[in-house]
C-alpha cells in the first residue's frame, strides 16, 4: 500500500509516517518510481509506535524495543527479557518528571491561593 492508504488505516499523518521511517522505525519498500509501499504488517507496526510514544518514550528507544513488542490483543507485551531494564530506566524517568510538574502546581497553587480575592460588589 501507498503511504496515503497507510495513513487513513492508522490515523497518522504522511508527514509523521516518512519522520517515523527517517527515525528507522518504518522500513517501506521503494518502488522504481521512488513511490513508498508498505505492507500490511506496517499498520500494526505504526500502532504500537503510537502506544510507545504515548506511554512517554522517545523515537530512538522506541526503535530499540520495538522489535521486541508483540501486540496479544489488549496491550504490548515484551518479548525480550533483556529490554525491561531500558523500559523501568523510562518509566523512572517519567516518574522524576512527574514529580518536578507536582511540584510546580503545587508553587502554583501557593500563588494563586496568596492573591486577593474579586471584589464581589464589582
Amino acid at each position: 500500500m501507498r503511504i496515503g492508504e497507510l495513513s487513513r488505516r492508522t490515523g497518522v499523518s504522511e508527514r509523521l509516517l516518512r519522520y517515523y521511517e527517517q527515525q528507522g522505525l518504518l522500513h517501506p519498500e521503494r518502488r522504481p518510481s521512488g513511490y513508498r509501499e508498505y505492507r500490511e504488517g506496517d499498520v500494526e507496526t505504526v500502532r504500537r509506535i503510537r502506544t510507545l510514544l504515548s506511554a512517554g518514550l522517545p523515537t530512538a528507544l522506541i526503535g530499540e524495543v520495538l522489535p521486541c513488542m508483540r501486540d496479544d490483543g489488549e496491550r504490548l507485551v515484551p518479548t525480550c527479557a533483556e529490554m525491561l531494564d531500558d523500559l523501568n530506566e523510562a518509566r523512572e524517568r517519567l516518574s522524576g518528571v512527574i514529580a518536578e510538574l507536582s511540584a510546580s502546581r503545587a508553587v502554583l497553587d501557593e500563588v494563586i491561593a496568596a492573591a486577593p480575592k474579586a471584589d464581589p460588589a464589582r
